[in-house]
């Protein structure tokens, strides 16, 4: 299915660039004409049929599936409905309200918000094409995982207390939300829309992200990675989180940098850390639930997460040795 998008880049190189096949160049830019014309071809596609979805499902009806289920379903249920909801991190505070509101736990909501940006329809859609499903249900499972045990850990530690106290009085019956015309030409306007909106947010992350991509694979050495980032290296996996919570980018933007270093030979666990650490600790989600959450949750949060990526990497990199 995906063949025209290589030819594509075959074509760009021995014709239209007239690069010498094999070189430093012009294995960098295959890599970027194939990736980038297949990702944003997958995105215009996944971001459609999404929004297609969207018009059916409102943050209400997401807050009413969790609503009045036992503790541990709860759990379940979020990160389930995290992973493919297309709500992105400014419905954060209002989900994050309306979910409190319905009589939901903290730590169930907050295993929702942990899950959503780390799994990201499209991104596990993009995920499966180019690197294989094999990866990707890794990923996945691995990213509600840390939902789950991040939710439980806010309930067992009962915090609660520190949520903002004003949010406690707040009384929502639904959560805002635009009015989407319920008719089939409404939807495919709606789910265009969707495209142009999200597709015009970041496409320059999915162009940075290829770029960088690109220069891994035709540039960077792979004895460089053997050396620094294999598993022999007890500290590839902290350097990797580390280093990627500085940087800042969706699942999308970053899928062509993992597939880049598991092309050198970089151990999957090190790869997933790394990819959890850019998505999962966003600045403008921690930003916005600043709002709403005080400081010692919030650095909570961010500690909880990092430690979680390391663990994970780590016990990747032991199951795929």
């Amino acid at each position: 299915m995906f063949e025209i998008f290589t030819r594509l880049a075959d074509w760009t190189i021995a014709d239209l660039l007239t690069l010498e096949p094999g070189t430093k160049l012009a294995d960098a830019v295959h890599f970027f004409v194939e990736d980038t014309t297949k990702i944003f071809f997958l995105l215009v596609i996944v971001v459609f049929v999404m929004g297609l979805f969207r018009t059916m499902l409102s943050p209400e009806k997401v807050r009413g599936y969790i609503e009045g289920t036992s503790r541990g379903i709860g759990y379940v249920l979020a990160v389930i409905l995290g992973a493919v909801t297309p709500f992105c991190s400014c419905s954060s505070v209002p989900l994050f309200i309306g979910f409190l509101e319905g009589g939901i736990p903290v730590g169930v909501t907050m295993a929702f918000l942990i899950t959503s940006p780390l799994v990201n329809e499209v991104a596990v859609v993009i995920l499966g094409s180019i690197m294989g499903w094999k990866m990707t249900t890794v990923y996945v499972v691995t990213g509600m995982s840390v939902g789950i045990l991040g939710g439980i850990l806010i309930d067992r530690l009962h915090m609660e207390r520190w949520v903002e106290d004003y949010v406690w009085k707040i009384r929502m019956g639904t959560i805002a939300q635009s009015e989407v015309d319920g008719s089939m030409a409404g939807r495919i306007r709606y789910a265009w829309g969707e495209v142009k909106d999200i597709v015009g947010r970041i496409w320059l992350y999915i162009i940075i992200g290829v770029g960088i991509g690109s220069a891994l694979h035709g540039y960077v050495p792979q004895e460089l990675f053997a050396q620094y980032a294999s598993a022999d290296n007890p500290f590839a996996v902290p350097v990797a989180v580390l280093m990627g919570l500085p940087l800042y980018s969706n699942a999308t933007g970053i899928i062509p940098v993992a597939e880049a270093l598991i092309a050198k030979g970089v151990p999957i666990g090190t790869v997933i850390a790394f990819m959890m650490s850019v998505v999962g600790i966003s600045p403008p989600e921690f930003i916005m639930l600043r709002k709403v959450l005080k400081p010692q949750m919030l650095i909570f949060f961010g500690v909880f997460l990092t430690i979680s990526f390391m663990v994970v990497g780590y016990l990747l990199n032991v199951i795929f040795a």
